[in-house]
């Protein structure tokens, strides 16, 4: 689950790169999709079903600590982690997605 949310963050931190602007050391996903979505306001309503996965950047990150999650609920993290990657890699030029 850690895996999925830093998927998430770091698609978003690098839409912001791309477009040039700073963002804060964070991993609260939120955060960053305020700032995405001052610049392409269409991202806000794909990517928020997402903005859940913050909670894994220290949850469940090593094994043993929680009771581990069911693999039907892994696999919607999962697909939320893909959603976010593909909304802003869909958004930015060919050169710059492969």
């Amino acid at each position: 689950m850690y895996h999925c949310q830093q998927a998430a963050e770091k698609a978003l931190k690098g839409f912001l790169v791309f477009r040039g602007i700073q963002y804060p050391l964070t991993h609260n996903l939120g955060e960053l999709l305020g700032l995405c979505s001052l610049i392409e306001q269409s991202l806000e309503a794909e990517v928020l079903p997402a903005v859940k996965l913050t909670e894994f950047a220290t949850l469940f990150r090593y094994p043993g600590e929680l009771e581990q999650p069911t693999l039907e609920e892994a696999q919607g993290w999962l697909a939320l982690a893909r959603g976010v990657y593909e909304d802003v890699r869909r958004r930015l030029p060919a050169e710059a997605r492969d």
